[in-house]
């Protein structure tokens, strides 16, 4: 595998990783049950982005001196586009979050725990499936234009599915859990398992909140087979694809209690990644044929993305004006 990335930089990331990821799960809203202010989680979301360009600056510095100027700024721009594809790709996955919360009625200030693990799993998740694609695409190049028709499918799809919410009462994997587990009718705090008497004996039952830390995971591996085929339109870099991602993830949980009150005003945002994934997926499949510069796909994406947010806001506003 092809990389930039020495053993010094792989460790310093994975350094920056766990201390980020200390900061996240310890300070950001700390203590129990404690419902995070969106004037708090717009603070914390912004220090991310601070963290993650300081490291796209870091990286532009290191290898100006290292390899040159011209190396310097594709490498940085690769991570730039990765980030901010990955990152607007992950507005999605808190939509969804969003939705699984609101089906099990689930207050803000017992959803730490299950985003806690959330963005664990999907760092994990990624990390695994980010270096197996790479060794996939660096022995079958070929995969590089399955990984274009199935983006440019879900793009498809995701545009006419916009408007659609998921029936979860006949979600497989809940009917499942439901079947062949006990699961109680109420929340117990932050637990995800308690002890009832049922026929004499302890019997251990599941809560709402394991049904909901279940799908959690489960969308965080569906959206990862989704995401991550999309940088490699980018760049094949294992440093520059696992970076980029990862620091794309870390944050996630201020975003959402960012998002959890102003979802709905984002209407026309699933549209805008629909649009990005169909880009991606063209400019994978013509990857051999047509060179797309790396800042063009930048400009492209961040148009798209800032589009469709301007465009719900303005959505928004008529149809508050008309309703006053």
């Amino acid at each position: 595998m092809e990389t930039i990335g020495t053993w010094w930089m792989w460790a310093g990331f994975f350094g920056i990783v766990l201390v980020m990821l200390a900061i996240d799960l310890f300070v950001v809203g700390g203590g129990k049950q404690h419902r995070v202010s969106v004037k708090e989680a717009a603070v914390w979301s912004g220090i991310w982005v601070i963290v993650s360009m300081t490291f796209a600056a870091l990286l532009w510095a290191y290898l100006t001196g290292t390899a040159g100027r011209e190396v310097a700024d594709e490498k940085a721009l690769e991570y730039i586009t990765g980030y901010l594809i990955e990152k607007s790709l992950a507005i999605d996955n808190v939509f969804v979050w969003l939705m699984l919360f609101s089906f099990f009625h689930i207050p803000l200030e017992l959803q730490k725990r299950v985003l806690v693990y959330g963005v664990l799993g999907a760092i994990v998740m990624r990390t695994g499936m980010i270096f197996a694609g790479v060794w996939l695409i660096n022995q079958f190049h070929w995969l590089l234009y399955v990984f274009g028709a199935f983006l440019l499918v879900t793009g498809v799809k995701m545009w006419f599915m916009a408007e659609h919410s998921p029936d979860l009462e006949r979600n497989p994997v809940i009917r499942w859990i439901r079947g062949h587990m006990k699961v109680t009718d109420q929340l117990h705090g932050e637990r995800f398992f308690v002890m009832k008497e049922d026929g004499g004996r302890l019997v251990r039952y599941v809560t709402p909140l394991f049904l909901v830390l279940v799908l959690v995971e489960l969308t965080d591996l569906i959206f990862a087979v989704d995401s991550i085929p999309a940088i490699f339109a980018i760049t094949t870099d294992p440093f520059i694809v696992l970076t980029s991602n990862v620091f794309a993830i870390l944050g996630l949980r201020s975003m959402y209690f960012l998002l959890a009150d102003m979802a709905d005003r984002f209407s026309l945002l699933k549209y805008g990644l629909a649009l990005v994934l169909v880009f991606v997926g063209t400019k994978m499949l013509l990857i051999d044929l047509v060179k797309i510069p790396v800042l063009l796909s930048l400009g492209v994406v961040a148009v798209i993305i800032g589009g469709s947010v301007l465009l719900s806001l303005r959505r928004n506003a008529r149809r508050e004006g008309s309703a006053g």
